[in-house]
Order: C-alpha cells, then sequence, then structure tokens
C-alpha cells in the first residue's frame, strides 16, 4: 500500500497549526505589521479608504472592502513580502532540520 503525499491545502494546514503552537505566527505577524507601519502602508491604506467612502453618495462597507483590499495587497512593500517571507523559509527549514 502506498502513501499518497499531502496535497498543498493539507501541508499550509500542518505549518500553519505549527507556527501557531510556537507562537512563531504572532511573531511574524508583529514583523509584518511594524514593517507595514514603518513603511507607511498603514496610513496609505486607512486614507484610500476614507478617501473612497468620502467620494461615495452612501458609503457601502463591501464596496470600500473590496477596492481597499485589492490596492492593499498590491502595495505591500517588497522589503516587508522579502522579510516576511525569510522568516517563513527559515521556521519551515528548521522543521524539517528536527
Amino acid at each position: 500500500m502506498s502513501k499518497q503525499a499531502p496535497d498543498a491545502d493539507t501541508l499550509y494546514e500542518q505549518v500553519h497549526r505549527r507556527m501557531v503552537e510556537s507562537g512563531e505566527w504572532d511573531r511574524i505577524l508583529r514583523v509584518m505589521s511594524t514593517g507595514l507601519s514603518e513603511h507607511g502602508w498603514s496610513g496609505k491604506v486607512h486614507d484610500r479608504a476614507k478617501e473612497r467612502a468620502r467620494t461615495m453618495d452612501r458609503p457601502f462597507f463591501q464596496a470600500i472592502l473590496e477596492e481597499v483590499s485589492q490596492y492593499a495587497q498590491a502595495n505591500v512593500p517588497s522589503a516587508v513580502k522579502d522579510e516576511v517571507m525569510k522568516k517563513i523559509r527559515e521556521f519551515v527549514q528548521a522543521q524539517f532540520e528536527k
């Protein structure tokens, strides 16, 4: 009987669970939050949401969320992405070295 390799979703769930259990998830979130604030990303996203709400006759939360989410994801600074990815890679590598 052969074992099937776990799919990407299963691997993600396993890594995520280990990160949460070890506290690494919270550490990475703090690094990301700090980096985004330092690069002015948080303020830009907030300003974009306020401006969008002002320009609507009747602000509709879902419409603002969709537009601002796309903007926010597209404008994450490369330095922040790189730092978060580095932390995740280091964690995953450490799990395989055990």
